[in-house]
């Protein structure tokens, strides 16, 4: 009997490796492209009250993008489209694609012009502190999110149009297209600014174009795919009623972290002018590695947890789920360490110039070193959380993340007032972890996952090699006033030679413990 056709049809785990660094490559060109937007902007506007205005502005719309686009929406269309892909004909896969298509653009549509006519009460509401202590900064805050408003809309297609392009292995170009809204915001901070009345709203305006190009970018691969939608609005369709029913819980319990992260900003907004800047510098550094590995990996698992869901092979399931997670110790354990013991360094090589002075530095590597120590937990959310929404469960994360959710409330207000913004920042840090570990237990309870042998071995190796790794970049890091004092080049190079004898050391270390690369590139 000839067996070859009862083969799953799955990538194997070293075709996802390569996949996996495929897209963290890419989005490492567009983190790359985010900090110099973060240094033009920190250079020009610093941390006073326009770049807070900003970071309010902007972060609003952000938020709900990841829950419309790239956060809940994906988790929850990717399964049904991959179900959809396997057993039904390219037609009827089509007429999903456009019947989503109309219905997200529909509500995102209607949410965009309330948000827009609401933009006023939305500041009060994330930024009460604006409106009670800072009245031009409420104001221009206000003006700027009418602009930046219309970027949800946008953003949330263009999320839709990446989940496909997911579903069909064509990862690259969903990973580059974030590229697009740093140039745009690089080239308005520069060029713009100097001609406006109020130089920090071309940011608002670099953003609203930035929404435009990144959906215009992804049309034409959708097109080669015979895909490109043709909206049309239909509550009625199954596909669209069954992605509506995982869509509803999914918007919470996935964007937890951004919850939290706002909530930040709304204290925030009530302590010293510079807290939301100081908080925002941090945050971004803290989200390129999870960016470069944590989101590819959660962007290259998602779509093949759902195709061997849909085949029935549990034990495969496990196995892709057990690879990503040493993945994760393996790569994120020393990214975290680095951005807690290297945290000044890097602040002071990337930010301090222009505006931004010695002491904000000071302030943001307070809350980057809070951060670094939870990047482990972000990044497990991001590995952990599809293991649910693959088999369309969307319940349990919910839960776990109301759970989370609240503990971060209490942290924040315990740690807000001995640490101030650096508690915040910490708040984060603890309730990512707690939701992290609840999705763990809640996957070996419900028998999806269970752990591969041999994974002691490894997580002692991995310990010993991180241990030898603090060690060495905290004696060459040197003190703090040597890097406010050194040149711009100077800065760099030294940040550059601590980062690379730094995963030097590391690998060789694991080389050295018996840590190979083939040992992830065994076919589940």
């Amino acid at each position: 009997m000839n067996t070859s056709s009862s083969r799953p049809t799955s990538p194997p785990t070293d075709r996802l490796l390569g996949k996996t660094i495929a897209v963290g490559g890419n989005t490492f060109i567009s983190r790359v492209l985010g900090l110099v937007r973060d240094i033009v902007i920190a250079s020009v506007f610093g941390a006073k009250e326009e770049a807070d205005a900003f970071f309010v502005a902007f972060r609003i719309p952000n938020l709900l993008r990841r829950l419309f686009g790239e956060g809940a929406f994906s988790q929850a269309f990717v399964p049904v489209l991959s179900e959809y892909k396997a057993h039904r004909p390219h037609p009827e896969v089509r007429d999903l694609v456009s019947h989503v298509f109309g219905t997200l653009g529909g509500i995102v549509l209607l949410t965009t012009v309330v948000g827009i006519l609401t933009a006023p009460i939305l500041v009060v509401l994330f930024a009460p502190g604006f409106f009670m202590h800072y009245e031009d900064k409420y104001a221009l805050t206000t003006q700027m999110l009418m602009i930046t408003f219309p970027y949800l809309f946008f953003i949330s297609l263009t999320a839709a149009a990446g989940g496909i392009l997911n579903s069909y292995g064509r990862f690259g170009v969903p990973a580059f297209t974030p590229v697009l809204l740093n140039i745009s915001l690089i080239s308005t901070a520069i060029w713009l600014a100097p001609h406006m009345t109020e130089p920090v709203t071309a940011l608002a305006w670099g953003v609203f174009i930035a929404g435009v190009a990144q959906l215009l970018f992804q049309l034409p691969f959708l097109h080669h795919l015979q895909l490109l939608p043709r909206p049309r609005f239909q509550r009625n369709h199954e596909g669209v009623r069954r992605i509506i029913r995982l869509l509803i819980p999914a918007l919470f319990g996935v964007s937890v972290a951004q919850i939290n992260l706002l909530t930040d900003t709304l204290i925030a907004s009530f302590l010293a002018t510079g807290s939301v800047s100081w908080l925002y510098y941090s945050d971004r550094l803290m989200e390129f590695p999870m960016g470069v590995f944590g989101i590819a990996l959660a962007t290259v698992i998602l779509p093949n947890l759902s195709r061997r869901h849909t085949e029935g092979s549990a034990t495969r399931f496990s196995k892709l789920l057990d690879w990503a997670l040493r993945l994760v110790l393996l790569i994120g354990l020393p990214a975290a360490i680095g951005l807690t013991v290297l945290a000044s360094p890097m602040l002071t090589t990337l930010f301090q110039y222009g505006e931004l002075g010695e002491y904000d530095i000071e302030m943001a590597t307070r809350s980057l070193m809070a951060y670094g120590f939870g990047l482990m937990g972000f990044v497990y959310i991001k590995v952990l959380a599809p293991g649910f929404y693959a088999r369309q469960n969307t319940k349990t994360p919910v839960r776990i993340g109301v759970i989370a959710m609240l503990a971060n409330m209490v942290f924040n207000l315990i740690l807000v007032f001995p640490l101030a913004h650096a508690g915040l920042a910490l708040a984060t840090t603890l309730s990512a972890f707690l939701n992290a570990g609840l999705l763990y237990v809640g996957l070996r309870r419900e028998g999806v996952y269970s752990p591969e042998p041999g994974w002691g071995k490894f997580t002692v190796r991995v310990l010993i090699a991180n241990l030898l790794l603090i060690v060495m970049l905290w004696f060459m890091k040197g003190e703090s006033s040597a890097w406010f004092a050194a040149e711009v080049t100077t800065r760099a190079m030294w940040l550059l030679g601590l980062i690379s004898a730094g995963a030097l050391g590391y690998f060789c270390a694991l080389f050295l413990l018996g840590i190979r690369l083939r040992d992830f590139k065994i076919v589940s």
